[in-house]
């Protein structure tokens, strides 16, 4: 049994779409007979092929926002659009910052519940159910919406896979924007970091420092091994908040999710927390002195040893090659 209709909120920066609002879309084919997309922004003619390619027929575009923050006009829009019977039965969000922003708002508006933390959705009857994990994701519960719809939900990247099913480029139309007179929050500037190499939750290959690096410049290892892997280096939660490195290299529940074809742990026990934004890897790798860890539970490898006697050597290797 399928839904009628499915919006999924579309995200792209520079005219590249997100991993997880592709995620989403293939998705959403499984679920509803018809699939659309929301998307923020005057230029939807630039990704309207790509999101036609993964099961969008058509794109709602707001048009030009003049920098202003997207939960309060989108969540307004989308909210209209439904108040006037042409809404779908359900609308999906990844958990970024704008989505979480205008599933917020939109939830208000409606007066209508957001399952979030989602991992996997079904239809069962007229409904949606969203599966969630709980306690560090040591276990996994299922929420039904018991209302009415449009059945909001928050999905976590990296929940699905995202697969093309070669549709044609999808139709773009206007989603009229109401007029508002409350504040409006622009945006004066923005700020991107320097990075080489893949982005930390795309990247085919993920090294992860932690805590048995012993100090800040050891990190140093864990991103020239990335490096002459051709992945991405990332770090668990305790060195984050230590200072070690910035928060967008952080991986675990309150991080990014990954899912490389392989990831490297060196030096991380294996806390709940850090296990749940890596353990569906394809191939993991643990480097760590104590034979007891946690993380060794989970590993498909595993090298009880030094990390600073370990990762030096690989390093050399590979240099050598």
């Amino acid at each position: 049994m399928t839904l009628d209709t499915i919006w999924v909120y579309a995200e792209a920066t520079n005219g590249e779409v997100s991993s997880t609002t592709l995620e989403l879309l293939t998705k959403a084919r499984e679920l509803a007979d018809t699939v659309a997309c929301v998307y923020a922004g005057d230029d939807a003619d630039e990704v309207a092929e790509v999101l036609g390619q993964y099961g969008a027929e058509t794109v709602y575009e707001t048009g030009d926002l003049e920098d202003c923050l997207v939960g309060p006009p989108v969540a307004a829009a989308i909210a209209a659009a439904i108040d006037e019977g042409d809404g779908p039965d359900a609308i999906l969000f990844g958990t970024s910052y704008d989505g979480r922003d205008v599933a917020a708002r939109l939830s208000v508006k409606l007066d209508r519940t957001v399952i979030t933390n989602v991992v996997d959705i079904q239809v069962e009857g007229d409904s949606l159910v969203g599966t969630e994990p709980i306690f560090g994701g040591a276990t996994d519960i299922q929420t039904k919406f018991a209302g009415d719809g449009p059945f909001i939900t928050l999905v976590r990247p990296k929940s699905f896979t995202a697969e093309p099913s070669g549709g044609p480029e999808a139709d773009v139309e206007d989603l009229e924007v109401p007029d508002s007179d409350g504040a409006k929050a622009v945006v004066t500037d923005r700020f991107v970091e320097e990075s080489e190499g893949p982005k930390l939750d795309e990247a085919a290959i993920v090294v992860a420092g932690g805590r048995g690096l012993g100090e800040q410049e050891k990190f140093a290892m864990v991103a020239d091994l990335a490096r002459q892997l051709g992945g991405a280096a990332g770090a668990s939660r305790a060195i984050v908040d230590a200072g070690w490195v910035p928060y967008s290299q952080q991986v675990g529940q309150t991080g990014k999710v990954v899912k490389p074809d392989v990831y490297i742990a060196c030096g991380i026990s294996g806390a709940t927390q850090h296990l749940v934004g890596m353990k569906g890897s394809k191939n993991i790798i643990a480097i760590n002195k104590d034979p007891e860890a946690p993380i060794f539970g989970i590993a498909d490898l595993g090298i009880i040893g030094d990390v600073h006697k370990v990762m030096p050597a690989l390093i050399e290797a590979l240099a050598n090659r």
